[in-house]
């Protein structure tokens, strides 16, 4: 009996111990591919007809609070001058732990980085009517800050009505299909 109650303690320490267990794949693709902001009410106010992954061109304390989760798209917009797509109104707070000598404005009007052939094909489509230019989220890849910006056309009041109606009857069909 008393070489029983050795080997369960030996069990329970093994468990508790850190050596034993293994990251899983799963969180180190989340850790990534880490989302820190998106824009939801973009998606709801604009029909996304296609989208850009870009770069941005950002000073060390931008990327700090960026990283903190302290960053709003929600009134953010793009704008194509000079062949540059130029990000405005997206509101990235200070830094806590830096000077206000050091900080940054928070609404300073960021630079995007993308190839000119994208920014051409982006200038194109913007001359089409009731086109706009819309940041969409902003996530980690690797250890690079990425924007996804969506060209996108504004959305009616009736189309809003519309597009909740067909996700209320696909929420439905889905719960009923669970049912059985």
């Amino acid at each position: 009996m008393k070489g029983s109650g050795i080997s369960t303690k030996m069990e329970v320490n093994r468990r508790m111990s850190k050596k034993g267990k293994k990251k899983s794949k799963k969180n180190s693709l989340i850790d990534g591919n880490r989302r820190l902001a998106e824009n939801r009410q973009a998606r709801y106010e604009y029909e996304i007809l296609e989208t850009l992954e870009t770069g941005l061109e950002l000073l060390g304390t931008e990327v700090k609070s960026i990283r903190a989760g302290k960053v709003n798209l929600k009134d953010g917009f793009c704008l194509i001058k000079k062949n540059q797509i130029q990000l405005h109104n997206v509101h990235i707070s200070p830094h806590n732990h830096a000077g206000k000598f050091f900080n940054h404005e928070p609404l300073r009007i960021k630079k995007l980085l993308a190839h000119r052939k994208e920014i051409e094909k982006l200038k194109i489509n913007l001359e089409r009517k009731g086109l706009a230019l819309i940041p969409l989220s902003l996530y980690l890849k690797g250890s690079w800050i990425k924007l996804k910006i969506g060209v996108g056309k504004g959305r009616k009041l009736h189309d809003k009505r519309d597009r909740e109606k067909v996700n209320d009857s696909k929420r439905d069909v889905a719960n009923a299909l669970k049912r059985f």
